[in-house]
């Protein structure tokens, strides 16, 4: 036999249990007010954005300019390392979370975006420049691309640095009948850091330059 459906009934009508007809029928009870479950689910997302506070930047957590209790219980939160102990402030910084206006908590999930979209550029950038360094090992026509677009580049020291990381990347017959993968050298390392600088450059001085 199939299971009944969790419910009841309602002038002979039978609401099952989280259907739209008993939202609507709990939301006249409460008179439109948010239910219990509601108010916990809340309560446990500003809690967690609370918590998430601990890991934003001082310069973007300062241009929110949030109450000094609010600060003073994210310290304690930072502090405290006992489970229990920890579980109760971060509950007491979700409580403070609800008090704050409904602008600064948008504030509050505005910053921590930036700050998420930040480090995916900056991942992005890691990516990009990894590209290149392989490129630049592997063909000469990369040097030819990197120059045009990097034209103020230390050609003789990039040129240098190529052959010497070509010449440490050579697999040796041990390493090919190990199934080693080549040795990196200082180089390798090097020409990363160059392309890096120059990203860095480019991103100062802005897309006007480049």
């Amino acid at each position: 036999p199939r299971k009944p459906k969790k419910g009841f009934y309602v002038k002979g009508q039978f609401v099952a249990e989280g259907s739209e007809l008993h939202q609507e029928l709990e939301a006249e009870r409460t008179g439109g007010l948010p239910s219990r479950t509601e108010l916990k689910k809340e309560s446990t997302e500003l809690q967690k954005l609370g918590e998430e506070l601990l890991t934003l930047r001082a310069d973007l957590k300062e241009r929110l300019a949030l109450p000094e209790g609010l600060l003073t219980a994210l310290q304690e939160l930072r502090r405290i390392t006992n489970f229990e102990g920890r579980r109760r402030q971060a509950q007491y910084v979700g409580k403070l979370m609800r008090q704050l206006e409904p602008d600064t908590l948008q504030a509050v999930r505005d910053a921590l975006q930036e700050q998420h979209s930040g480090s995916a550029q900056q991942t992005l950038a890691l990516h990009a420049a990894e590209k290149w360094r392989d490129d630049l090992i592997a063909s000469d026509d990369a040097l030819q691309q990197w120059l045009l677009a990097h034209p103020s580049t230390d050609v003789q020291q990039l040129r240098a640095l190529i052959r010497q990381a070509r010449k440490a990347g050579q697999p040796d017959h041990d390493s090919i009948s190990k199934g080693l993968a080549p040795r990196r050298g200082r180089a390798y390392r090097e020409i990363f850091q160059l392309v890096r600088d120059a990203q860095d450059q480019d991103e100062q001085e802005g897309p006007e330059h480049g």
